[in-house]
């Protein structure tokens, strides 16, 4: 069964939704001035911009793939040294050395799932927006506003759609006006944004009175869902032709997109994470094309736009990273975690290759000054010893400068002892 939510998303991805909402209306908006007001067509463009605006965070995520094949096996020797040794001073070195290992590349633990913590948030809301588009889009919201206005004007309408959202596998569980004997316009759309081609005419038939009207706006609201060989955006397309079109070209583009993501990553046998990534890069696109398959085709048309979209980006990333030295990622990306400290007011810690070259460097420089104090200690010694021996002051016995003169010798001599 559907499960139909309010008209517009809430919650934390309320915000998310309602920005793509925009961009999808004015979208349709901007296409509809040149006569293509096909949502199918609405759903491939509102796609491609929408996976174009997280690009930035795509190559991101390739940067730090790439910087994973040569932290990697470093990692895995790591925590193979460590491997069985569970007592907390084991732990809290081998978590010293990973941290050791990120710092020496400037990378961070947290790198290589920021983008994609960022990016699911978006991907839930995007989807949301193409499965409530009446909710979205004003021009469209408008034709199903007409039928349901015309349907909340006959006696006992809500009965009548409760018998028919049950017969077509809505579930309107969450529709608590409906125990008043009372649905909202916004719900009501939320049931009519679910019907079939096939549903449309039935429903029609359970108001005979505006039968004539929900036929023509109907047809209406199925041209603009139309797609490619007469295939309603709003159907599954199930395992016949044209329809299994879509399931098919999600998966095989779900593989050409997989291949092609891990092409300039060399697999790290060692890893005990490559096996796994190995197995999940074999399911999601068997995964890909069964999804199509139950749901409806404006979500497998979406599915099948998002990876032709990313498979394009893909080609051009790889040939971008291919350009870029490692190296030289490594120096930028110490180069910003260093910033990023500083602007933090934390002191950077001084990696250990570096902290034994400044060791080093203190200690020659140590043995220099001390071989330079010690030689000049010496040659203020000797000119003393030589003013001292080789003076040529006489002065009178039993004298007050002859006294003093004793005086200042034996203080001499005590300090020399």
């Amino acid at each position: 069964m559907y499960n139909v939510f309010l008209t517009q998303s809430g919650g934390i991805l309320g915000p998310i939704a309602t920005l793509l909402g925009w961009i999808l209306n004015a979208l349709y908006n901007f296409l509809s001035l040149f006569n293509i007001t096909n949502v199918g067509v609405v759903i491939i463009v509102f796609t491609f911009i929408t996976r174009g605006l997280m690009i930035p965070l795509t190559i991101k995520q390739q940067k730090y793939t790439k910087l994973s094949s040569r932290m990697n096996p470093e990692i895995t020797k790591i925590n193979a040294k460590y491997k069985g040794k569970r007592d907390p001073d084991s732990m809290q070195k081998m978590q010293a050395e990973t941290q050791a290992v990120y710092e020496k590349y400037g990378a961070s633990p947290t790198a290589g799932c920021l983008p994609l913590i960022i990016q699911l948030p978006i991907m839930f809301a995007l989807y949301d927006v193409i499965q409530n588009i009446p909710a979205y889009v004003s021009k469209i919201h408008v034709l199903y506003a007409n039928i349901a206005n015309a349907i909340t004007a006959i006696p006992g309408y809500v009965d009548t759609l409760a018998k028919a959202t049950s017969e077509f596998g809505v579930n309107t569980s969450k529709f608590t006006e409906m125990a008043d004997g009372t649905l909202s316009i916004n719900h009501i759309i939320d049931i009519l944004a679910k019907l079939t081609s096939a549903q449309w005419g039935e429903l029609a038939s359970k108001f005979p009175t505006i039968q004539e009207g929900i036929v023509s706006k109907s047809h209406e609201i199925m041209s603009i869902n139309s797609f490619i060989g007469g295939l309603n955006i709003l159907d599954k397309p199930g395992l016949t032709f044209p329809g299994i079109l879509i399931p098919i070209l999600a998966a095989v583009l779900q593989y050409i997109q997989t291949k092609l993501m891990t092409a300039t990553t060399p697999t790290d046998k060692d890893n005990p994470m490559a096996s796994s990534m190995t197995t999940m890069n074999a399911i999601m696109p068997i995964m890909s094309g069964v999804f199509c398959v139950m749901l409806p085709m404006g979500i497998g048309l979406y599915w099948v736009a998002g990876s032709a979209f990313a498979i394009l980006q893909q080609i051009v990333i790889n040939k971008h990273m291919d350009k870029i030295d490692v190296d030289t990622l490594i120096e930028k990306n110490k180069m910003k975690a260093k910033k990023k400290k500083v602007k933090k007011g934390i002191i950077p810690k001084t990696s250990i290759e570096n902290l034994a070259k400044q060791q080093t460097k203190s200690i020659d420089n140590a043995s220099q000054v001390t071989k330079s104090t010690s030689g000049y200690a010496n040659s203020v010694r000797k000119s003393y010893n030589s003013t001292k021996n080789n003076s040529e002051t006489t002065y009178t016995a039993g004298s007050i400068a002859a006294n003093a003169n004793l005086l200042k010798n034996r203080n001499h001599d005590k300090g020399d002892k």
